[in-house]
């Protein structure tokens, strides 16, 4: 039998390996396939040693479709070999009693409002389209809700979440950028989208606008958090440029709305003066309108007119078939990713197709019915009154000579990125998408830091109640 440490048979198992690496790239025909089985056998070292890192990378792709960004990505099928992978690595970290679950008020409303769409699915109007949204996205949120929770323990791991989701951002951001000045995949002449032609979430201005804007808050977190460091806060300023670039370049009016709520969050914690903060953002706002050319839109823009443009109005009627909704199913909704389904049904104002909610209230509130709905509303407020708490116990000033700024930028950008998902998401429909869940993972593990923290050094905890 050969000897395993000699070095005959280590070269004879290397060169096998790279044969038959290199004999599965060629029958794949993409050259990527050799790297990510090259890089297999480290993943998975690395998975089981860190599984918040194979969590991050699962979100990442999941939440900002880098493999549609970047169709080159695709034949190596990521977000399904990260799910599985992420699967087994928690299940075996659950069954080993290596991770304890977290369970926190923000996670108990987050379980009812889970279970409630969960029962809705099965009494929805449309079972199909409601069991399948709920296996291919929401029970995968779900899971990474609980995961992201336990798992990011130590300020290590909210640095690096804090950079992966901004270096994903300007990588999205990248591609907008070139889409628009190539005119590639255009709506309405000017609005840039991507992978439109493959039917990528992407595709729609709205939709990539909210994909923008979630990293923007970890971007100004890092150029705004004391004591980052030089390049730290270098990359956070390149990474808030160019995403901010991108979402002028979708025009979409929520996303306009949800930067100046990011950097309104920042700056209340840094200026006294309301009425320079609320000036301030008014200014902001108008800037940002003119420098996106949104009276340049077709729809939505200065050519339509009136007191209440075309959008606008046909926002307000899908809204009020959004309430329609609600009220013909109370308990329930129509079910998960139904609203368009019903859209006909329950609109007096019929133009010969569906419209989109665009509103995350109305969504919830149709899809959910009135009880879903008031969950959810508890969940976010909570959420907010433990992402204030934390940013308040991370500060300089509070912690001294304990201070870190990985976790009060994180603490920050969770503040910051609820405020731009409470403003942008009553014009952009993300109740049933990635942001607000990740956040409120976020908000949980920070706050479970806080409370280590102070439970080592001796100080009472702060209240978690909801």
């Amino acid at each position: 039998m050969p000897d395993p440490s000699s070095r005959t048979t280590q070269i004879v198992i290397a060169l096998g390996a790279c044969l038959l690496i290199a004999a599965a790239g060629y029958a794949v025909g993409n050259p990527a396939v050799l790297v990510a089985l090259g890089l297999l056998p480290l993943v998975g070292i690395m998975a089981f040693r860190s599984p918040f890192l194979l969590c991050l990378a699962f979100i990442v792709l999941s939440f900002f479709r880098l493999h549609e960004a970047f169709p080159v990505l695709n034949p190596l099928h990521l977000p399904q070999a990260l799910a599985i992978g992420t699967l087994l690595v928690l299940g075996g970290y659950i069954v080993t009693k290596r991770m304890e679950i977290a369970w926190t008020p923000q996670l108990r409303l987050f379980a009812i409002f889970f279970g409630l769409i969960t029962i809705g699915m099965f009494l929805a109007t449309g079972r199909d389209l409601a069991i399948g949204y709920w296996s291919d996205t929401y029970v995968k949120i779900a899971i990474m809700v609980f995961a992201i929770a336990s798992l990011a323990r130590e300020p290590r791991d909210f640095a690096l979440a804090m950079r992966a989701f901004v270096a994903a951002g300007m990588l999205v951001a990248y591609v907008a950028l070139y889409n628009s000045s190539h005119a590639i995949g255009l709506v309405e002449g000017t609005r840039v989208t991507i992978g439109r032609d493959m039917g990528s979430v992407l595709g729609d201005p709205n939709d990539l606008s909210l994909v923008l804007l979630f990293p923007m808050s970890f971007a100004g977190a890092l150029i705004l958090t004391e004591k980052t460091g030089i390049l730290s806060r270098l990359f956070g300023l390149a990474g808030f440029i160019t995403i901010s670039m991108a979402v002028l370049q979708t025009q979409s009016r929520g996303g306009l709305l949800g930067i100046v709520a990011v950097c309104a969050t920042f700056a209340a914690r840094r200026i006294k003066s309301r009425a320079i903060l609320f000036g301030g953002g008014a200014l902001g706002l108008i800037v940002l309108f003119a420098a996106a050319g949104i009276s340049g839109r077709s729809s939505g823009g200065a050519a339509e007119g009136g007191v209440i443009d075309e959008s606008s109005e046909g926002r307000l009627h899908a809204w009020e078939a959004a309430f329609k909704m609600a009220l013909a199913h109370p308990l329930n909704g129509v079910g998960l990713n139904n609203y368009v389904a019903n859209y006909y049904y329950y609109s007096d104002w019929w133009e010969g197709f569906a419209k989109a909610v665009h509103s995350t209230w109305f969504s919830v509130l149709a899809e959910s019915g009135f009880l879903g709905f008031f969950v959810f509303i508890a969940m976010i407020v909570s959420t907010y009154r433990s992402a204030m708490r934390s940013t308040r116990a991370c500060t300089p000033e509070a912690t001294g000579a304990a201070y870190n700024p990985a976790a009060y930028g994180l603490a920050q950008a969770v503040l910051a990125g609820l405020s731009g998902f409470c403003v942008s998401g009553s014009f952009l429909t993300q109740g049933f998408t990635w942001p607000v869940y990740i956040l409120l993972a976020l908000a949980v593990a920070t706050q479970g830091y806080v409370e280590r923290r102070d439970k080592a050094a001796g100080l009472c905890p702060a209240p978690t109640g909801a």
